[in-house]
């Protein structure tokens, strides 16, 4: 029998080049902690969480109990056609825990499903056709979210979006006029920005939501002044538009508060919500006030595996360890000293432009010295070389130019210190190659 490596060496005869090949495409044994362990027989420092999955981070002792124990119970759902005690205690903690009257819940089993579920109820309870997006954000690539993901072009290639939208600037407080304030100029340039929308190409009356990233996520972690994100909410309630949150990426904990809602202080009338929600397991939720719920009505949404009980119930133990851990304050602490070691590195390499961060959601931007543009080439081999230390990072950025650092929010200083200091040897190796 082939061992797995020699499986992994054929692996594009078993697997889609989709599915088979990112970066770093790393073959691992085990995962612990804040830890990959490589086939290899090398331990790696893993800062990316499965891409903001694994906050409490890989294989807690008590997810791995819950999952066994869940299992003793329940295996399957579905919801609907049976009732079981995790998927209601779980809507009642969540309920606790997000911002305003969200507490009221349709799950399913991925971030874009979370979308979907949002648009389609959007549409349903607005009857309006059209949807609002921004440039560079990414909800999913399922055929209705990628009506509303513009992060890159060739997501959308040769494909029809089934949702009608249409796209407007992300906000970008770099784009501000020498001496004007940025904060002043971005909200003015989304009110802008409406306007001609609306004046031009679709009237308020026919939309029915704007979905927004409230971190711009795989389009470069765009941190927006929480203004921009105010101002959206005032254009939504003026002409009776619903706004969609998309935090899937920024929700728990991620951003140093629960959610990103809470970090802006802004409340939309529906969140997709998912990745850190259950530690690794396929669980996600569209989530609204039960006032807009009931108004979708029996038949007009469903699923077969959304709301698993296993799944559930690993979501109730992993809010269990975000408040015995007090993992939301983790974030908010260890992220900021990353930016201060962060700014250190930043100060020893030209190549290093902007550092960006809000709870341990970070991306540093690697630029070419000489014309200050994102440069996509050299992060790839700051990475290579950063995983030859034993650190795994990943990118994100519509050139990939910017460095994605989303480590376990279980993660501690010390390890911010061992990953940063392999990050700086990374980096220093990269210069040398370039002499």
């Amino acid at each position: 029998m082939e061992s797995w490596l020699d499986l992994y060496d054929n692996m594009g005869n078993y697997l889609a080049p989709s599915m088979a090949k990112d970066h770093p495409n790393l073959p691992v044994v085990k995962e612990e902690g804040c830890y990959y362990y490589g086939a290899d027989g090398k331990k790696y420092l893993d800062f990316t969480s499965g891409i903001a999955v694994a906050n409490t981070g890989h294989r807690h002792p008590k997810i791995v109990q819950s999952i066994k124990d869940a299992a003793d119970q329940l295996i399957h759902g579905p919801s609907g056609v049976i009732m079981y005690e995790s998927i209601l205690e779980l809507s009642k903690q969540l309920g606790e825990i997000l911002p305003g009257d969200l507490d009221c819940f349709f799950y399913g089993n991925s971030g874009t499903e979370a979308v979907e579920g949002a648009l389609k109820l959007a549409k349903f309870t607005t009857q309006r056709p059209y949807v609002i997006s921004f440039t560079g954000c990414f909800h999913g690539r399922s055929m209705g979210a990628l009506g509303v993901t513009t992060s890159k072009a060739k997501y959308r290639k040769f494909m029809q979006p089934s949702h009608l939208s249409y796209q407007i600037p992300y906000a970008n407080v770099k784009e501000a006029p020498m001496g004007q304030d940025p904060i002043q100029y971005v909200v003015d340039k989304l009110e802008h920005d409406f306007n001609q929308l609306f004046k031009h190409q679709v009237t308020p009356e026919e939309v029915a939501a704007v979905i927004v990233e409230p971190v711009l996520g795989e389009g470069g972690y765009v941190i927006p002044p929480k203004e921009w994100l105010q101002k959206i909410r005032e254009i939504c309630d003026q002409y009776g538009i619903l706004l969609i949150f998309d935090e899937v990426q920024t929700g728990f904990g991620r951003t140093g508060e629960w959610f990103a809602a809470q970090t802006f202080g802004v409340t939309p009338d529906i969140m997709a919500i998912a990745k850190g929600i259950a530690s690794g397991l396929p669980l996600s939720a569209t989530v609204a006030s039960h006032k807009l719920m009931k108004k979708w009505p029996i038949g007009s949404h469903g699923t077969t595996f959304g709301g698993n009980p296993i799944a559930c119930s690993v979501a109730l133990t992993t809010l269990e360890v975000f408040k015995e851990e007090h993992l939301v304050e983790n974030s908010k602490e260890v992220g900021a000293y990353a930016v201060e070691q962060l700014k250190k590195i930043q100060d020893k390499y030209d190549c290093i432009g902007e550092v960006r961060a809000t709870g341990l959601m970070i991306g540093i931007d690697v630029i070419d010295a000489e014309t200050g543009l994102g440069d996509g080439k050299a992060l790839k081999r700051i990475l290579d070389l950063a995983l030859e230390e034993g650190v795994l990072f990943y990118l994100c950025g519509n050139e990939g130019e910017v460095i994605r650092m989303i480590p376990p929010l279980t993660v501690t200083k010390e390890q911010i210190d061992d990953g940063l200091t392999m990050l700086d040897n990374a980096i220093q190796k990269y210069k040398e190659e370039l002499k």
